[in-house]
């Protein structure tokens, strides 16, 4: 009995600091897994680099073509492809042309899911030829070739002589849109969606060249190294990470409701932004308490 009275008596705080490891992960798995299974609602407020794309797009001219580089693999895929279809979204709803062009070889496959993804929410409700999106007419999407200083140059020239066929096989000579986009004069903006630093060399080749106004989709962890282009004016808007997906899809999808082009889609940028938010704030509640158990116990020893 005097042993056990004797014994020690931890306090709550004491307690909390020695809980094993994996139960924090697996409060962790669960605030992240939850919401991506039932995505709270969650509201974008767009930020400067990102309205500032949207709107140079939703108000550059008629007869400008935009011009989409998936330079991304799936290793970033997450992150980066609701930007593409995002930006998909905006060209088809304001019945802008479209081009597409892979660096990677990796991004082909990527560039078609966008592409078929975002084709058939457009021609699930189309009554007529013209409201349907068709490739060579709407888009084109010219593919991957080698090397990569030869595309980026020759296509400030001439875009068919790089790619005479498109990804489809098509030859590009013989399609509608080529009337329309012979070269980079033919842009309003090209905007690289990259996980790497392959957005800077758009705008060494491509802008420094031929003044090709360039736009930036990246990861969040390398949106900080793009920062100095932006602010330069080099790039005309930056999507960073997948905050800047959601704020790009919010102001897609409000674009669309006054145009009453009210369909269903599904927003991944927003609906994973849910799932970032839920994580970041038990995170911020695990340090709180636990610096908070930190200092108790050492007041209480000392």
């Amino acid at each position: 009995m005097a042993a056990q009275s004797g014994a020690k008596r931890h306090t709550f705080w004491e307690i909390l600091q020695r809980i094993d490891r994996r139960w924090i992960y697996l409060v962790v798995w669960l605030v992240v897994m939850v919401p991506l299974i039932k995505p709270f609602p969650v509201k974008p407020v767009a930020s400067p680099p990102v309205q500032q794309m949207f709107n140079y797009i939703d108000t550059m001219p008629e007869d400008k073509a935009l011009l989409i580089s998936v330079d991304y693999s799936p290793d970033t895929q997450a992150e980066l492809h609701p930007m593409t279809i995002a930006l998909l979204r905006h060209a088809f709803a304001t019945r802008r042309r479209v081009g597409l062009v892979a660096t990677y070889v990796y991004g082909l496959g990527l560039a078609e899911d966008a592409l078929r993804e975002v084709k058939r929410e457009f021609d699930s409700v189309a009554t007529s030829h013209e409201d349907s999106i068709i490739s060579g007419e709407d888009f084109v999407f010219w593919g991957w070739t080698t090397p990569l200083l030869t595309m980026m140059l020759g296509m400030g020239e001439k875009i068919t002589n790089v790619f005479p066929v498109d990804y489809y096989g098509a030859r590009t000579e013989s399609l509608p849109m080529t009337r329309h986009v012979k070269n980079y004069n033919d842009v309003g903006i090209l905007v690289s969606i990259a996980g790497s630093s392959m957005p800077i060399s758009w705008v060494a080749y491509a802008q420094t060249q031929f003044g090709l106004r360039i736009g930036c989709g990246t990861t969040a962890v390398s949106a900080a190294d793009f920062y100095t282009y932006l602010n330069s004016g080099q790039f005309t808007g930056m999507l960073a990470g997948m905050r800047g997906a959601a704020e790009y899809e919010e102001l897609v999808r409000e674009k669309m409701a006054q145009m009453d082009m009210n369909w269903h889609v599904r927003n991944r940028g927003t609906e994973a932004m849910s799932s970032q938010t839920a994580a970041h704030i038990a995170i911020i509640l695990f340090i709180i308490v636990g610096n908070i158990g930190y200092f108790a116990t050492r007041r209480r020893k000392s």
